[in-house]
């Protein structure tokens, strides 16, 4: 019997457990909303950890993070500018991406490099090796003349080549202050700390990082015991752990010189259950700060998927894939909730806890949430019955409530892509066929399914483009569900009762970066000019549709590297200019024409 299997074999026998502020309980199957306090002292957390630890040490969580990392941004665009930034979810809230501008200069980051381009002269002006020990692809923010880079060194392992279990990484992750005054980049400060980046998001000049680390437990190696043998090792050694295991720590260098911290005990908060698998902070870092500090960590013993932000306030869910249990039926399985915690973001100073509450279903990514005049909706799919729903919370004495619900989206089908554009909502199902559901949520406490659309095929991002249009960004496919290539779809969405398409573009074969990274979709309202990454078995390049009332116009595909020799990750729009970037070159393309006007290589 493999060590793998005889481990779920024990599994299956274990009760789903989880910590209170006094003792170990096995959650009822209903829970009440969820409530974060602080422990009372470390050793209380150091009880609680062991316990919680020990009960969740033996499932096997996996990367929580989703498969689709969504972050495109751009829903509608505020005024008339020159240049146009990457795409985001919530107007004048960043994200961190591959590629920045400020309109007179491209930032990039690539092969562990930063790299800066004059826009106007189309010509590198300087680099920087970041020497970083994260693994990650990096990604940056831009404000004024800073960068600020994170290098995600997160992730699962197994330990020892022990192949019972994948348990939490403890790498150490990366974010980098970089200055850019004088036009050839230098790194001001460099922090270095445990667990992996979930994401971050912008407001102002001040960033949010989100961080999820594991504890960091040297489990023992036996060859190949018995199940029940190696059970009670991992309790010996987890009962024999000390609190500081769980406590990320870190260090800031600066001008040659490092400092070093670990989080306190007075920081971290807990909601009613949790593995001791994971611990969440956030670090909040003001790119206009003379260095980086410590980042004031808020902490919270829980773990995170999708990170969703507004100008005032983050969101976090989790969809405690750390929990399983039987479910009755003999296998193991996942409980069928996500928990969110939100937190309130002042102009300075770290966030404050505010609100938990948890809904049935997991998310898709952070477009599944949106926050609009004093409610949270909410879109997840159920593990067990795959119906999907929006469910509208309320904040009510620190709890996110459910005030309403509209149930039964594609019954069968999973949630493919959601969009929510103030009072209304979008939600693509798939199976076979893609039902796009148009929703009304101007009640609250009323939201309803008003239209839906059948078509074959579906869409993995949805893209407002102007009042009551929308494109799909997805995959056609035939009619036993099979996709078939690249499918942009221009829906009218005018009337909530009949959603229709106007028009429609299948690259046959191919696929786009942006069906599972929203970043690389290119949207510009001056021009009505829509860009993303396209690839088949032929070519690798970019495609830029035109939308002309009912029409996509013109798509055309065009190379967008220097010498040929890579894909197209982002688009940006600069002047007149379209620029086309890889790890490996910009491009700067006439966006009338798209006629090649110069190239920059970054190699």
């Amino acid at each position: 019997m493999s060590r793998r299997s005889w481990l779920w074999s024990a599994l299956a026998v274990l009760p789903l457990a989880g910590c209170t502020a006094s003792a170990v309980e096995t959650p009822a199957p209903s829970q009440p909303p969820l409530k974060l306090v602080a422990f009372d002292s470390c050793g209380q957390l150091e009880k609680e950890l062991r316990a919680a630890t020990e009960l969740s040490s033996t499932t096997a969580p996996g990367d929580t993070r989703l498969a689709v990392p969504d972050s495109a941004r751009a829903a509608e665009a505020s005024g008339p500018k020159s240049y146009s930034g990457t795409n985001v979810h919530e107007a004048g809230v960043d994200e961190p991406d591959i590629v920045k501008t400020d309109g007179r200069r491209i930032v990039t980051v690539s092969g562990g490099v930063l790299r800066v381009v004059d826009a106007a002269a189309r010509t590198q002006t300087g680099q920087l090796d970041l020497g970083l020990e994260a693994f990650g692809e990096p990604t940056l923010l831009l404000a004024g003349d800073r960068a600020l880079v994170l290098a995600d060194g997160g992730g699962f392992r197994s330990l020892r080549d022990d192949t019972r279990i994948m348990r939490p990484g403890n790498g150490r992750s990366e974010v980098l202050l970089v200055d850019l005054a004088s036009g050839t980049p230098r790194l001001i400060s460099r922090y270095r700390g445990d667990g992996r980046i979930v994401d971050a998001r912008q407001t102002g000049s001040v960033a949010r990082v989100v961080i999820s680390s594991g504890p960091k437990i040297a489990f023992p190696w036996r060859g190949e015991p018995e199940p029940e043998n190696v059970m009670q090792d991992d309790k010996n050694t987890i009962a024999n752990t000390p609190v500081d295991a769980w406590l990320p720590d870190w260090e800031i260098t600066t001008g040659g010189t490092t400092t070093k911290g670990q989080l306190d005990c007075s920081a971290v908060s807990r909601p009613d259950s949790f593995s001791g698998q994971t611990m969440l902070r956030v670090l909040s870092f003001d790119l206009n700060a003379p260095a980086l500090g410590a980042g004031d960590p808020v902490a919270v013993m829980a773990d995170g998927d999708a990170v969703y932000g507004t100008g005032d306030r983050l969101y976090i869910a989790n969809n405690q894939s750390w929990r399983f249990n039987t479910s009755g039926t003999g296998k193991i399985a996942a409980p069928d909730g996500t928990d969110i915690y939100r937190f309130s973001l002042p102009p300075v100073g770290k966030p404050a806890y505010v609100a938990s509450g948890e809904v049935p279903g997991h998310l898709l990514n952070q477009y599944s949430m949106s926050f609009w005049e004093g409610h949270l909706r909410v879109a997840t799919t159920s593990w067990t019955d795959d119906a999907s729903a929006v469910r509208v919370l309320a904040e009510r004495d620190g709890k996110l409530v459910e005030v309403g619900a509209a149930e039964g989206l594609g019954q069968g089908e999973k949630i493919y892509s959601v969009r929510f554009i103030g009072s209304r909502g979008y939600v693509v199902t798939f199976r076979q066929t893609d039902p796009l559901y148009s929703l009304d949520l101007s009640d609250p406490a009323k939201p309803r399914v008003t239209g839906e659309l059948k078509i074959t095929g579906y869409s993995a991002h949805l893209q407002p483009v102007g009042e009551n249009r929308l494109i799909g960004i997805g995959q056609e496919a035939d009619r036993k569900g099979v996709p078939t290539g690249l499918q942009i779809s221009l829906f009218d969405v005018s009337d909530p009762a009949a959603p229709k398409r106007l028009d429609q573009h299948v690259v046959a074969g191919g696929q786009s970066e942006a069906e599972n990274d929203p970043h690389a979709v290119l949207w510009w309202p001056a021009t009505n000019l829509l860009v993303l990454p396209v690839a088949d078995a032929k070519s690798a390049g970019a495609l830029a549709v035109h939308i002309t009332g009912d029409r996509l116009q013109g798509p055309a595909r065009f190379s967008a590297t220097s010498r040929d020799d890579g894909s197209m990750r982002r688009a940006l729009v600069i002047g007149g200019d379209l620029w086309t970037f890889t790890g490996t070159g910009l491009i700067a393309s006439n966006e009338s024409t798209l006629d090649r006007i110069a190239a920059v290589d970054l190699r």
